[in-house]
This record gives C-alpha cells, structure tokens and sequence, in this order.
C-alpha cells in the first residue's frame, strides 16, 4: 500500500530554515504498524546504515546485516528503489549459469523495526544509499521518523584512514546535542568533505529541531576494501550506549578475532607490508603521545597530514606486487 504523505503536516520551519513540499510515493508502509513504545514510554531511537558511498571495511553492511540477523526484525517501510538509484553506476549483480540467469542482487531500502535482547524497540534504516532525490528521500525519512515518535537518530559511517589495524579503533563523532559525544575527542577541525544522503539526514534532522548523532569509524587503508567486524562491532557498541539498547555482540567480536589473526599471519608473511604497519603505528602513537586535555590532535605542524599518511600508504600499495598479499586481504571467509 503507497503511503500517501501528502495530508500529514510537518513542523513549522524557523524563518529562513529549509523547507520543501512534503513527498508522496516515496515508500510502501506495512499494515499494521509495530508496536514501538519501550517500558518507559520513550519513543524509539533510530539507527540509519545506508551503504555506498563511505563504508569501508564493509563495516555498516556487516553492523546492519547483524542486527537483522540476530535479532527480530519486522519490515516497518519499504522505499521505491527505481526512484532513488542510478542502475549504471551501481549495476546489480546478476548470475548466469550455463544457459540462463539464475539469480538477481535485487537492491533494497528500507525501514525496519527491532528488539534489542530486553525487548527495547528500535528502528533500522538499512539499504542502498539513494543516488537521486536525496533531499526527497530525507524529508520522507524525516516525516516517518516524526510519525513513529523517534526520540534520536543515530548515523553509521565508515572510512579508510592511515591507522594500523594493531592499534585500538578510533572514529569521529557528530551529533547536535555535545554532551552525548563528550567522551570523543575530535580528529579534525573544520573540513570539507563529500556529502552523502546519510550526512545529509542528519544535518537536515537537526535543523528541524531532532536530536541527532552520528559515529564514523575509522578504518586501515589497506583493509578498506574487505569485510572488518572488529569496525562493524566498534560501531555496533556506540550505538548500544548512546541508543540505551542491549545488542548482542557475540558473534561480531568472534569473527573479528578471527579476521584479525588472518591480517597478522598475513603481515608476518611480507617484511614490506610489516615496516608499513610499523610505521603506521609510530604515526598513531604520535597522535596519542601529543594528546593535551584528553585531545589525540597535537599541533598541525607537528604532525603528518592524514591526506600525507593517506598519500605514503597508497604508494606503497601502488608498489606491490606480491598477490599472495592482495589476495590474502580480499579474503571475507571471516564475515559477520
């Protein structure tokens, strides 16, 4: 059944705040609606994980598949997929065998609702991140969030950066009200980046007066392009504390042990891929050694750009020839 948007009033923008004609169409509602109010009569938190543009280390496709996978999960929205993605850039997968297809990657957008393990409802927003419409997408997602009462919405990112995978995660963190990011020290300070529907949600959500938060974990370069849970599961435990939900982790923390000593095997096989993990770590313990007042910045001239860190790694990927290597960090036999 088409959700039809078009009689639910949204809230007055402040003078000069944005604002566009609410979208119809956008979205397919399931009948009936779930039950979402926790014990204490608080509305729902809600988690969005949209793949695509920053996931590296697969990290928000393995935290979202996990939480689907481990707890009960009830479609709540389906988005229309045709309007949103761009099928040339991001062609689906398809399969043939022999003489024929057999299978279709269908992509998929859409709103689920869960229950963490004391029964707490949430909600996921988990697919594809859309390529067109973005600000129609936002404003659908926005209208929902307000009709199911969202007290919170927390975002997922994921980046590759110059850390070495030997060293704990860090991220950077964002969100509307600082006391909820108290404990995280920035990375940066003011930087242009290339935005993404998921950013865009939660700067438009904040305009419109709703708490936002949202946590980007930071991920080696050279497992960019390669499942890594221990990522997945650094963001799945933020997301317990800020959301005050119970997420069982069980199974993420054991297929990151096991990523883990199939990274270090694999450094251990290449005395040049070693030096650079060596040198990686130097590089993050100078960031940790110069920290003042709990900050892991030290003065920018001081230390290495993370575009310099980004620069020397990449040359030295560009270098390699060895497959055993390459192929080695392709290997997802260890997935959440």
């Amino acid at each position: 059944m088409t959700e039809d948007t078009s009689s639910t009033p949204g809230p007055t923008p402040d003078p000069g705040q944005f604002y566009r004609p609410e979208p119809t169409g956008m979205y397919e509602l399931e009948f009936p609606a779930p039950q979402l109010e926790s014990s204490d009569g608080r509305g729902p938190v809600l988690i969005h994980a949209l793949e695509g543009f920053s996931d590296a280390g697969h990290a928000i496709k393995l935290a979202a598949n996990h939480l689907k996978d481990a707890l009960d999960t009830e479609l709540v929205a389906s988005f229309a997929i045709d309007e949103l993605l761009d099928y040339r850039s991001r062609r689906p997968v398809m399969t043939f065998k022999t003489d024929h297809f057999t299978t279709y990657d269908e992509p998929e957008l859409s709103l689920y609702a869960l229950h963490d393990s004391v029964g707490t409802p949430f909600l996921l927003l988990a697919g594809m991140e859309p390529d067109l419409r973005w600000e129609r997408f936002v404003t659908a997602v926005r209208l929902l969030a307000e009709r199911l009462d969202v007290r919170r919405t927390i975002g997922l990112g994921a980046i590759p950066m110059a850390v070495p995978h030997t060293r704990p995660i860090t991220m950077t963190a964002h969100s509307t009200n600082r006391e909820l990011i108290a404990e995280h020290t920035p990375w940066v300070g003011e930087v242009q980046v290339p935005g993404s529907a998921s950013n865009l949600l939660e700067y438009r959500m904040g305009k419109h007066g709703h708490e936002t938060v949202g946590y980007t974990v930071h991920v080696p370069h050279y497992l960019a392009q390669t499942d890594y849970p221990a990522a997945a599961q650094a963001l799945l435990e933020q997301v317990a504390k800020t959301g005050s939900l119970e997420l069982p982790l069980a199974a993420l923390t054991a297929a990151a042990v096991d990523i883990r000593a199939k990274i270090d095997e694999q450094v251990a096989g290449s005395p040049e891929v070693a030096q650079v993990v060596t040198a990686l770590e130097r590089q993050y313990d100078a960031f940790v050694a110069a920290q003042e007042n709990r900050s892991l910045l030290a003065r920018d001239e001081d230390l290495p750009s993370g575009d310099e860190l980004g620069a020397e790694f990449e040359r030295f990927l560009a270098q390699q020839a060895d497959e055993k290597f390459d192929d080695g960090f392709s290997d997802n036999d260890g997935s959440a």
